[in-house]
């Protein structure tokens, strides 16, 4: 997995300042040089402290937009009432309170992905996209070792896509079209679960048989 940029409370507070200024501007230099010099700054420091905090331009402040949001998931989590939920409500409301607390950057967010989807950011795109749903998976009590790690990050993944591109468009009273749709996504994946549980076992038995069949018998 692509590992996380890198992290501080000086970039932290910049995007956070930035964020207002990436409808007018997009995502870049420009968007955060606009926010200093709003803070204060002079033209020229602004300029130099855009470009020393994000050394990469704008796909580094992308990426760290959503290292952000990955890492406010903690917060989601410690909310009373998560331990008690299922895994599958753990997971939506994880899924759900991320995007609450992206709402009022919609269109930071509309823009970033118009960046991901650039096939020359194709790694940052797949990496966050790993770490978003790994942590969605950690956070919700997953400890899975076995093949099932891949498979579950890997579902998550299409459900998660999914319903951030239909948030996009969703424009419900407080969502409830996304917590429809993400709800229809997590049943279909939980139909999908017990099909392979069921074909498993099947197969288990099947192989059991078998073994047991070619067992050389007792003389």
């Amino acid at each position: 997995m692509r590992a996380a940029p890198e992290r501080s409370a000086d970039r932290d507070a910049a995007l956070a300042l930035a964020l207002e200024h990436v409808p007018a501007n997009g995502w870049g230099w420009r968007a955060l040089q606009a926010a200093l010099s709003e803070a204060g700054h002079s033209a020229e420091s602004a300029r130099l402290e855009a470009e020393l905090l994000f050394p990469g331009g704008a796909i580094d402040m992308v990426e760290s937009f959503i290292d952000l949001a990955d890492r406010d998931l903690a917060r989601i989590a410690a909310e009373p009432g998560f331990a008690d939920l299922r895994t599958t409500g753990r997971v939506k409301a994880l899924v759900l309170g991320r995007l609450a607390a992206l709402a009022p950057h919609r269109e930071a967010v509309r823009r970033a992905l118009g960046m991901l989807v650039l096939p020359r950011h194709a790694g940052v795109a797949a990496g966050s996209l790993a770490r978003t749903v790994d942590e969605v998976w950690h956070l919700a009590g997953d400890a899975s070792a076995d093949f099932s790690w891949y498979t579950k990050r890997a579902i998550l993944a299409g459900v998660y896509s999914a319903t951030l591109l239909y948030w996009l468009r969703d424009d419900s009273a407080d969502g409830a079209a996304t917590a429809a749709f993400l709800d229809r996504r997590l049943a279909g994946v939980g139909r999908i679960g017990k099909l392979r549980g069921r074909i498993e076992a099947r197969l288990g038995a099947r192989l059991g048989a078998l073994r047991e069949r070619m067992q050389p018998s007792a003389s």
